[in-house]
């Protein structure tokens, strides 16, 4: 595609297409949202990068892509930095965009709390019935985690199988609750994407579901009778661009394509 002024979007519409699906303000006061790298040179954006962490690998896949626009999940800019310089990776990273005029945006927390979301699209490994936040926002639907109250029982076994269909995982860690068997019913489940444990803590549920949680809280859950299924950190997160990316390429009237990092990876994987 040619990235002359009458083709693709100006960075200003892209910007607006990702907040109208999730407005900056419903990210996490400590997070750090929204556009975080433009080049001093603007140019039109015709490819977009999904990725859930921008590495050097897929910063470079962007570049040879052809990507004027990553948008990485989770945001690689959050301390600050006191120089652009090449003694670490992430200031290679942001180097590397400037002098290949690649733009960088970070929805996180944002899309966490949207209705719709990366919460939303977890819940959907299983029949929802009524789902609302752990943690409520200051609009309606909106807010940290799920409470999913399913709309027919399945059984603990069914859960696992339906978060590995999901999330395209081969295992998943898993902590059975105190008393219970693989055959007993779920009825509700409690979920955060990414690290749940402050989030899930203290939530009355059959199961909880998150991509990792401190091993006392594990136990914790245990403990009480709640089962536990942790995927990895970004595991819980990453399947969500495959559905963004159609929704964004729609929101920008398809003259922008949208394709996903195919080397972002969760850092860690069992073997």
């Amino acid at each position: 595609m040619s990235t002359g002024e009458n083709c693709g979007k100006s960075l200003s519409k892209v910007i607006t297409a990702l907040e109208e699906f999730a407005p900056i303000k419903l990210s996490e006061s400590w997070d750090n949202t929204g556009l975080l790298v433009e080049p001093y040179t603007p140019r039109n954006v015709t490819k977009i990068l999904l990725t859930n962490d921008l590495t050097e690998d897929v910063a470079i896949e962007a570049n040879k892509e052809g990507c004027e626009m990553i948008v990485s999940y989770h945001p690689p800019i959050f301390a600050p930095l006191k120089s652009v310089v090449q003694r670490s990776w992430k200031e290679r990273i942001v180097s590397f965009l400037l002098e290949n005029r690649i733009y960088l945006y970070s929805p996180h927390t944002s899309w966490d709390s949207v209705k719709g979301g990366v919460n939303d699209w977890l819940a959907s490994a299983f029949p929802v019935g009524e789902s609302k936040p752990l943690i409520p926002g200051n609009e309606p639907d909106v807010g940290a985690g799920r409470l999913v109250h399913l709309s027919n029982k399945i059984s603990l076994s069914d859960a696992v199988t339906k978060v590995k269909q999901l999330t395209q995982l081969q295992h998943v860690r898993f902590a059975l609750g105190k008393g219970k068997q693989m055959a007993d019913d779920v009825t509700t489940v409690a979920i955060c994407a990414g690290s749940g444990s402050s989030v899930l803590k203290g939530v009355t549920a059959d199961l909880y579901l998150t991509g990792e949680m401190l091993h006392h809280d594990v136990l914790d859950a245990a403990q009480k009778g709640i089962s536990v299924i942790l995927t990895n950190h970004s595991d819980s997160e990453r399947g969500f661009l495959r559905v963004f990316s159609s929704d964004l390429y729609n929101r920008l009237d398809k003259e922008v394509q949208v394709i996903v990092s195919k080397v972002d990876k969760d850092p860690l994987t069992t073997i």
